[in-house]
């Protein structure tokens, strides 16, 4: 795992400290950043301040990402729930239990967020790859929760799971991998009650872990027309991924020549003033370079990908944008990917940012999905 990972993992927990810098994210997370921990579960002592210019993209991110489709059926005879892009998720009856591990049997609100394309997956910042920086193709990613008449989370009883089908083109495949992006813990809280009696609290938070997607042994069969597979749990992301490209790989670099934000180098992740994304020419799967160069020299500041990651002649497009100043700025190109010069051991892109408007920055998202 990459030290510069580990940084705005570290940051992400120290946020969880200023409760104003946190509600900004709750209509596109699942849990709050106030809950959110570092990687050993350890709660930081100190929050920096929020970098405005990257909580203004931010903002402007989750106004144009995915959000919840909201249903209901009944706890004791389950149903089907057909989403808006037509994904079909088949429920069993008595399925849903408390996290005491009781049925429910009245009425059950379950929150579906799916992220089919490009565009959703750098409004939402789901980028597709693996921990080790291998692009993913994407054939959906897939987040349920379900609460009780009053409101309180719920889970999947062990022996029971929620069938879902996908509607996807024809190809030349029988299965794709699942995939997991989140986890949880479970952390015990000591306080007091509102009677200032010692008390006890145990929950399940999520880790962040900047969507390093990981194979979690299950995969999704496919039958002609659609993908078919099993969500054993809820409050988790599932993805339905196939590597991609056997090419000779390398690492890439992007400069960004001018408009940088250097408070990316110190920002928490998810609210980066200065992001780079990469999507493979007809694939749906987008590449976010996390890694920030370190030290660079005028006019090369920006970010890399993973050592030896992208494929050599992969035919493919670069976002860059950057929000500095209360101005957004963002360059868009086409590149194939060239093997490294002699003598050097990585590929380069130079990237030119212009002002555009929030509408244009909305624009050239979108525009990734047919790219």
């Amino acid at each position: 795992m990459n030290s510069n990972f580990i940084r705005n993992v570290f940051c992400v927990a120290v946020l969880a400290c200023s409760m104003s810098a946190c509600t900004k994210q709750l209509k596109q997370d699942p849990v709050t950043d106030a809950q959110r921990l570092n990687a050993n579960g350890a709660a930081a002592a100190a929050a920096p301040a929020v970098d405005p210019d990257g909580a203004a993209l931010r903002k402007l991110l989750n106004a144009y990402g995915p959000s919840f489709e909201i249903y209901r059926v009944s706890g004791e005879q389950g149903g089907k729930i057909v989403s808006k892009r037509g994904t079909i998720y088949s429920i069993s009856p008595n399925s849903f239990v408390t996290k005491s591990g009781a049925p429910v049997t009245g009425p059950v609100t379950v929150a579906i967020k799916e992220i089919r394309d490009a565009s959703n997956m750098i409004f939402a910042d789901r980028p597709t790859r693996t921990n080790n920086g291998q692009a993913l193709e994407s054939f959906g990613e897939f987040f349920v929760r379900a609460n009780d008449a009053g409101g309180q989370p719920l889970n999947l009883r062990k022996d029971s799971a929620i069938a879902v089908q996908v509607p996807v083109k024809p190809g030349n495949f029988d299965r794709v991998p699942m995939w997991g992006g989140d986890s949880t813990i479970t952390r015990t809280l000591s306080g007091f009650n509102h009677l200032n009696q010692p008390t006890t609290v145990t929950q399940d938070v999520a880790v962040v872990k900047g969507i390093d997607w990981t194979p979690n042994g299950q995969f999704a069969l496919f039958n002609g027309t659609t993908l078919n597979f099993r969500l054993d749990s809820l409050i988790k992301w599932f993805n339905c991924d196939r590597l991609t490209g056997n090419n000779p790989r390398t690492t890439v670099l992007g400069y960004f020549t001018n408009f940088y934000n250097p408070n990316t180098n110190t920002s928490y992740m998810g609210e980066e003033p200065s992001m780079l994304f990469f999507k493979a020419r007809n694939v749906n799967s987008i590449v976010k370079f996390y890694n920030v160069i370190l030290n660079p020299a005028p006019g090369f500041q920006g970010f890399l990908s993973y050592q030896t990651s992208v494929p050599v002649n992969q035919q493919g497009t670069f976002l860059a944008i950057t929000s500095l100043n209360g101005n957004f700025y963002a360059e868009q190109k086409d590149v194939v990917i060239s093997a490294p010069p002699a003598g050097q051991n990585y590929t380069s892109v130079s990237f030119n940012l212009v002002q555009v408007s929030a509408t244009d920055l909305v624009n050239l998202i979108n525009s990734m999905n047919t790219k």
